[in-house]
This record gives structure tokens, C-alpha cells and sequence, in this order.
């Protein structure tokens, strides 16, 4: 069995885990991978405690200084020296920093809000890492392994998260998190000599859907619902459905998991229908 250390942080203001971040834990736990997690009060908190309920002993608490703020199952404690110069926010995130680097994976609880959070989901991003970032007050959870993943991500953010997002980042961090954020001017002069290529049609879309359906992929079937939904207008698919614009990006974006009353709702908006038929397993009479 293959072990990775996984990078378990998330916001201060989740002081309880949610039943799909303890599914998430369990499986790390199972797996027998090494956590490596903050000591801060919040989800770093919360998650120490029920990895000390559990009895699980392949933890390491990483602090910015001395001594750790939380560390409740007393395990190993791995003291992240912090710039002279760093004072608040900047001398805590050393520790994020250095956890980014050791961690073969991120798992990132957030309560949407948080900007410590989603920083550590662009440190891990650059680091090449795959990031899981769970959104507790949606109930959603999204995997964000490319730069153009966390461009997607960003572009749902709102203007304070990003500015927020941009004054903590180092200049490093933000070069990431600024590419491909717009076309360049050679960009746009190689688009303009080409002739970009005919959008498939809505029937291709809906049949795309079809073969996702008789496949039985879930994934499958929220890629090809998604592809349709963008093609319609994702703003007037949720102004049908009455479902957050973005909530219904990340639900549909890739690696999204919506829950089936929103599929339900997304196929309905679109013109879309689900037909159940006898599969036949042998040969007519």
C-alpha cells in the first residue's frame, strides 16, 4: 500500500466537521497516509480532536515558533522558524508554506469565506500538488490540480476575496494565481489568425449526454451536463433553476458532485429529461 502525507487545513470560523469531512478523513485514515496539520484554532482544531478521538497516531502538528497552540493528541511536532520580520497573518503562514511543500495532497476544509484557506489551495496548486477543497456551507467539494483549474476557481471568487487573495499572497504565490488570467496581446493576434472551431451544436450535447447516462459514468454525466449548461448560459440556467450561479459552476465544473435534485433541476432548465427503460439481458423470444 502506497502512503502520501496529506495536507489537512481550513478556515478558523469550522469549529464541528461535517459528515463529509470526516468521510474524507476516514479514508485518509484507512489508507494509513500521514497527516500533517496546523495547530491553529478552527478546522486545524477540530481536526486534531477527532484524529485523537479516532486514536490515530500518524500525525504531525506543524507551528510557526516554539510551541504549538493546539496539539491534542500530543504527537510529533515539526517548529517552522518564521521570518524576523513576519509579524500576524505572515508569521503563521509559514508553517502553511512549508506543509504546501511536504504534502504529496491537500485537503482543505472552507466555510466559502476564508482566504487563508484558498491560499493554501493556490501554495499547493504551484507545488504541483493536487488540492480538495471542500465547501462546507454548500456541501460541495471540488478537486483543483491545474493552473487552469484554480483560474476557473478564482474567476467564481468574489472582487474582496481576490483583492484579500492578492495582499496576503508573497509575489511569488500571486504570479500563479495572475497567469492566464487574461489573453496576452500575442494571445489574442494568434486567435485573431485562425479560425476558432464551429461550438458543437445542442443535439451533439444532449447526445454526448445519452452515452454518458448508458454508461453509467457519474462523472460522465456531470461533465456532459455541465458542457450543455455552459453552452446555454450557466447565468440563465440558474435564474431557471433558482440554484446560485456559483454553486451551480462548481457543482458542474469537473470533479463536481451535485447532489440529484440539482440534476434533476439543471436537466429540466436545459430540455432535458431522464428515461428509464428495461436494459435486456438475453435473447428475445
Amino acid at each position: 500500500m502506497n502512503t502520501n502525507t496529506v495536507f489537512v487545513g481550513g478556515s478558523r470560523h469550522i469549529s464541528r466537521l461535517s459528515a463529509q469531512v470526516k468521510e474524507r478523513l476516514n479514508n485518509v485514515i484507512e489508507n494509513g497516509h500521514r497527516v500533517i496539520v496546523g495547530d491553529a484554532n478552527g478546522a486545524d482544531k477540530a481536526v486534531q480532536k477527532y484524529l485523537g478521538e479516532v486514536g490515530y497516531d500518524k500525525v504531525t502538528v506543524f507551528c510557526s515558533g516554539d510551541r504549538p497552540r493546539n496539539n491534542i493528541g500530543r504527537w510529533h511536532t515539526h517548529n517552522v522558524t518564521a521570518p524576523k520580520s513576519a509579524k500576524g497573518f505572515q508569521f503563521y503562514a509559514a508553517k502553511d508554506r512549508e506543509m504546501a511543500e511536504e504534502a504529496d495532497f491537500g485537503l482543505m476544509i472552507w466555510d466559502s469565506k476564508s482566504v487563508g484557506t484558498v491560499l493554501n489551495v493556490l501554495r499547493l496548486v504551484r507545488a504541483g500538488k493536487i488540492a480538495v477543497l471542500i465547501n462546507v456551507p454548500e456541501k460541495t467539494t471540488i478537486n483543483i490540480k491545474s493552473p487552469a483549474q484554480w483560474n476557473e476557481f478564482l474567476s467564481l471568487c468574489s472582487q474582496r476575496q481576490r483583492d484579500d487573495l492578492r495582499e496576503r499572497a508573497t509575489p511569488d504565490e500571486w504570479e500563479l494565481a495572475e497567469a492566464n488570467s487574461k489573453p496576452g496581446l500575442f494571445d489574442l493576434q494568434e486567435q485573431a489568425g485562425r479560425e476558432a472551431p464551429p461550438a458543437p451544436t445542442e443535439g451533439e450535447l444532449a447526445a454526448a449526454m445519452n452515452a454518458a447516462l448508458a454508461a453509467g459514468d457519474p462523472t460522465s454525466v456531470v461533465n456532459a451536463l455541465g458542457s450543455i449548461a455552459r453552452a446555454r448560459g450557466m447565468t440563465q440556467v440558474a435564474k431557471e433553476t433558482g440554484l446560485a450561479r456559483e454553486s451551480l459552476y462548481r457543482s458542474l465544473a469537473a470533479g463536481g458532485n451535485p447532489e440529484f435534485a440539482t440534476v434533476l433541476k439543471v436537466m429540466a432548465a436545459l430540455g432535458l429529461r431522464l428515461e428509464a427503460s428495461k436494459t435486456h439481458t438475453g435473447d428475445a423470444a
